[in-house]
C-alpha cells in the first residue's frame, strides 16, 4: 500500500501529462485472512519523455528503498516489457488532419501516453494515430463506449488518410 500510493504521489509531483499506473496486484497466498508472504505487482510509467520515465523511476526505486528499511519488506524490480516514447510522423499527422476537415470534422492534436501497436511500429515507419470520442473520455476501461456514428468517423477518416497518401505517394 505504502508503494502504491508512493507511486501516485511521485508520479503527481511533477508537471506534465505523465502517467504512473500499478494495474495489477497479485497477493500469494491470496486468502482473505492471511498476510500475504509475497505480492507481484505491475508498474507502468509513460510519458513522451524516455528521460522524465526513467527520472520517475528513479524517484520510485528510491522511495522503495525507504519503505524497505521502515517496513523490512524486500522490492525487486523486474523489467518485462519497455516501450520507448513514439511520437506521431509530423506528414502522417498532417494527412489525417487535412481527411478529417475535408469530411467536415472538428480535430484536436492528442498527446497519447498508452502502449499501441504504434510504437512498435513507429521503429519500421512513420505513424499516426486516430482517436474516436469516448463516452464520458474513458478509454482503455470497460466503461469506454463510443458512438457507432462515430467509430464510422474515424474509419472513413483512416480510409481518406489511406487514400490520400496512395495518391500522394508519400514516401513514409
Amino acid at each position: 500500500a505504502k508503494y502504491i500510493d508512493a507511486v501516485n504521489r511521485i508520479v503527481n509531483s511533477v508537471p506534465g501529462r505523465q502517467v504512473g499506473t500499478v494495474g495489477k496486484i497479485q497477493a500469494f497466498p491470496g486468502a482473505f485472512n492471511v498476510v500475504p508472504g509475497k505480492v507481484l505487482t505491475t508498474l507502468g510509467l509513460r510519458d513522451l519523455d524516455a528521460a522524465k520515465v526513467q527520472m520517475l523511476f528513479e524517484k520510485i526505486q528510491a522511495e522503495v528503498r525507504q519503505i524497505e528499511s521502515v517496513t523490512g519488506t524486500k522490492f525487486e524490480f523486474k523489467q518485462v516489457n519497455s516501450s520507448k516514447p513514439a511520437p506521431t510522423d509530423l506528414r502522417v499527422r498532417r494527412v489525417i488532419d487535412d481527411a478529417a476537415k475535408q469530411l467536415g470534422f472538428s480535430t484536436k492534436l492528442l498527446p497519447s501516453g498508452a502502449g499501441h501497436d504504434a510504437q512498435e511500429i513507429a521503429e519500421l515507419c512513420p505513424v499516426g494515430m486516430i482517436f474516436v470520442p469516448s463516452r464520458d473520455g474513458i478509454s482503455h476501461s470497460p466503461r469506454e463506449f463510443s458512438k457507432p456514428e462515430d467509430i464510422t468517423n474515424g474509419a472513413n477518416v483512416l480510409l481518406h488518410t489511406l487514400l490520400k497518401i496512395d495518391e500522394m505517394s508519400l514516401s513514409l
